[in-house]
């Protein structure tokens, strides 16, 4: 590691400028990675806070809220050993508030005493009719508690009783209501008890009794991360910044690997004397390995401190979150396609024959 370090010294210049390469792609990294994981909360945040485990809903709808529609199993059905189950009802709406404000709403129902509903002033605003208890992005709007919401379409409307932490569901701001409510605003004055799915809190032991229930009903059982599936805009938003992230590595490997492999042809004349002096093939290689994973590791950490700094001053309206241990995936990421990208000079510093390259074989 003397003669790289040495190196990295003597030719910083050259260093430097790839060096900024890379932390540029490490700071273009965590921007993405803080941005798909912000997507990705801001679609399924308010279903990932919810207090299930796995939803039963129509068979064949994927876990799509709008593609399920339900009506009740016999009263025992689900009254297992270690299952909880709470009918569920979610919808889309266009509002109107009485501040004059437009406002998106994605619409759970559920009943007063379910268990999604854990404390006693939430299950005390959903027993009033008419009522319906907001997310605190819409509060944010300047609505608050005693406004009201009417319903575009149907012309329904709900007075705001309640203020929570409910998240979001296809980008769109939560708000609940009773299910008797939900089923109103949807289905008019011919509910029929329908509803979206079944909300179910259970061990894994019950999955298997859950299961045939399901599938005698016609239905199917989707673990809550399954149920992710089915946001709005969920696959597509991930699968592209999964391939935006994967072509920055890619990236990654073409600048490391045709730096070194230029640096290689460079130095074959050094190489040629370490050789010549002893150094066998392996202490060669770990040489010239050393001297990248310095320069990655170096220009990465930089990029990735910078990132997350200005990542931290992205504004409160744009979908983006920084998690840490996914921000250091996506570091260790790019060190490790760096090092891949290396490897294509391997075989050229394996193959420099210390006479011709002391100039011997002339």
């Amino acid at each position: 590691m003397f003669i790289a370090i040495r190196e990295l010294k003597v030719a910083r210049g050259r260093f430097v400028l790839v060096g900024l390469v890379v932390a540029l792609v490490a700071f273009l990294g965590v921007l993405l990675s803080g941005l798909a994981t912000g997507l990705v909360d801001d679609g399924i945040s308010g279903l990932r806070a919810q207090r299930l485990t796995h939803l039963l809903v129509q068979e064949k709808s994927a876990g799509t809220f709008s593609k399920s529609t339900l009506t009740p199993l016999p009263a025992d059905a689900l009254k297992l050993n270690g299952v909880d189950s709470s009918e569920l009802g979610m919808s889309f709406f266009n509002s109107k508030a009485s501040t004059g404000d437009n406002v998106d709403l994605a619409v759970f129902g559920v009943a007063a005493d379910s268990f999604l509903i854990p404390r006693a002033d939430g299950r005390a605003a959903l027993e009033k009719p008419g009522t319906i208890v907001i997310s605190e992005e819409i509060a944010q709007d300047g609505i608050k508690v005693g406004d009201t919401l009417t319903l575009l379409g149907n012309e329904m409307t709900l007075t705001v009783a309640g203020v929570t932490q409910a998240g979001s569901y296809g980008h769109v701001p939560i708000a609940y209501t009773s299910l008797e409510t939900w089923q109103t605003a949807l289905y008019g004055s011919d509910p029929r008890d329908r509803f979206s799915a079944y909300a179910l809190r259970m061990s894994d032991s019950s999955t298997a009794e859950v299961a045939s229930v399901a599938k005698s009903a016609g239905m199917d059982l989707l673990s809550k991360e399954e149920a992710f599936n089915g946001s709005p805009g969920y696959e597509a938003e991930t699968s592209t910044m999964t391939l935006i992230r994967g072509f920055l590595f890619v990236i990654s490997i073409l600048i490391v690997g045709a730096f070194f492999t230029v640096w290689t042809v460079q130095r074959t004349h050094e190489i040629g004397i370490m050789k010549a002096l002893g150094a066998s093939n392996g202490y060669v290689v770990r040489d010239a390995l050393g001297q990248l994973a310095i320069l990655l590791f170096v220009a990465t950490l930089i990029g990735t401190i910078v990132g997350y700094g200005v990542g931290l001053a992205v504004p409160g309206a744009v979908p983006f979150k920084l998690e840490p241990l996914a921000v250091l995936a996506a570091s260790l990421g790019l060190i490790v396609t760096g090092l891949a990208g290396s490897l294509i000079t391997v075989k050229r510093i394996l193959s420099v024959d210390p006479i011709i390259a002391l100039g011997a074989g002339s």
